[in-house]
């Protein structure tokens, strides 16, 4: 079997790009294998309730999942952390609505460097990077769900040499819209977080992460599909992101497989759910056939937030996945027991 190399049609980008011109506007569209744009936000021209900045992490120790996130909406501002036990198939989040915040949650225009740190009197969430590509996570909420509090610090350690998966891409529908997406899955987790009267150990080299950093300038509505995971199956330190959603992704889509932290681009993916419910195992294809993946979820989260003519709809599921993907090199490569999540999300302005 041959080699694939980069997905057929795709524009991969190789050196730095401007994502915005002197205007404002998108421009370069396409994907690469590291933060290769350089995104001004102080360029964009757009409404500042359609400009949106969110940094998201995916983080799973045996038995566990959990996502943090910082998100500034424009209308709406969004504080989150969510934990879910896979054992006990217990769910427990805590999130805080900031009305309005129109920038003013000021995450950086780099997904390189920075810090995200919201902090208030309820609670302290900050996501540091550090030089060296590490990322640094604390938190401390001393009111977290149900009567309990959370606090503690994870770092996030990349692979050697890694990639990441950057696209920037416009809207079909929608003047100057686009998304600058960054997903890095595969760093290694270590560290503790006190929750309530229990203590969740994130053990090295059975902890893994998958870090999110998003901006763009929303249409009037959008409606887009994700998964990602990560972790170690047969030996090998993998992940992946696959997603897709109304934004065109002509010139780079939202896909690829990640072996010891190096990407291995997949064209378009479909997610078939089932006709039964969305608790029963979803598959995903690729239209290139490298990928056969099923997913069985277990636990399931329904997010809605609404303010004013803004409204936020995500539905998530956790759970594990398991298949098999041909890499670049025409190799096949099985796995199973990579633990992740799924997601629906709908917004409309």
């Amino acid at each position: 079997m041959g080699s694939f190399g980069a997905a057929l049609g795709q524009a991969e980008i190789g050196s730095p790009r401007d994502a915005l011109d002197e205007l404002g506007r998108p421009v370069n569209f396409g994907w690469a294998r590291r933060p290769l744009w350089n995104y001004d936000p102080l360029l964009l021209r757009s409404p500042a309730r359609r400009v949106s900045a969110s940094d998201r992490y995916l983080i799973q120790m045996p038995g566990c999942i959990m996502t943090l996130q910082v998100s500034d909406s424009g209308i709406t501002g969004y504080v989150g952390i969510t934990i879910i036990s896979l054992k006990d198939k217990t769910r427990s989040s805590q999130t805080y609505t900031i009305p309005f915040p129109l920038g003013a949650m000021e995450l950086p225009g780099s997904s390189e460097t920075g810090r995200v740190r919201i902090q208030t009197k309820h609670y302290l969430l900050d996501f540091s990077a550090m030089e060296g590509g590490a990322r640094i996570i604390r938190a401390d909420f001393p009111k977290f769900g149900r009567h309990r509090f959370l606090r503690g610090e994870l770092v996030l350690n990349p692979p050697p040499e890694a990639e990441s998966l950057v696209t920037h891409m416009p809207w079909r529908r929608g003047k100057n819209a686009f998304a600058l997406l960054r997903r890095s899955p595969c760093y290694a987790v270590e560290g503790i977080m006190q929750f309530g009267g229990q203590e969740l150990l994130f053990p090295q080299g059975k902890s893994w992460g998958l870090y999110e950093w998003r901006r763009e300038v929303r249409p009037p509505s959008d409606l887009h599909f994700w998964a990602g995971a990560s972790g170690a199956s047969g030996g090998v330190n993998m992940g992946f992101t696959v997603g897709y959603g109304n934004a065109d992704a002509g010139a780079g889509t939202e896909n690829a497989v990640f072996v010891e932290g190096k990407i291995h681009k997949l064209d378009q993916v479909t997610f078939h759910i089932s006709t039964d419910g969305w608790a029963k195992p979803w598959r995903f294809t690729s239209n290139d056939g490298r990928l056969e993946m099923t997913f069985s979820p277990c636990q399931e989260r329904i997010e809605r937030k609404t303010m004013f003519f803004h409204s936020i709809y995500r539905r998530q599921l956790f759970g594990s996945f398991a298949g098999r993907v041909i890499l670049d090199d025409g190799k096949a490569l099985e796995f199973s027991d990579l633990f992740g999540m799924t997601e629906r999300s709908k917004s409309v302005n």
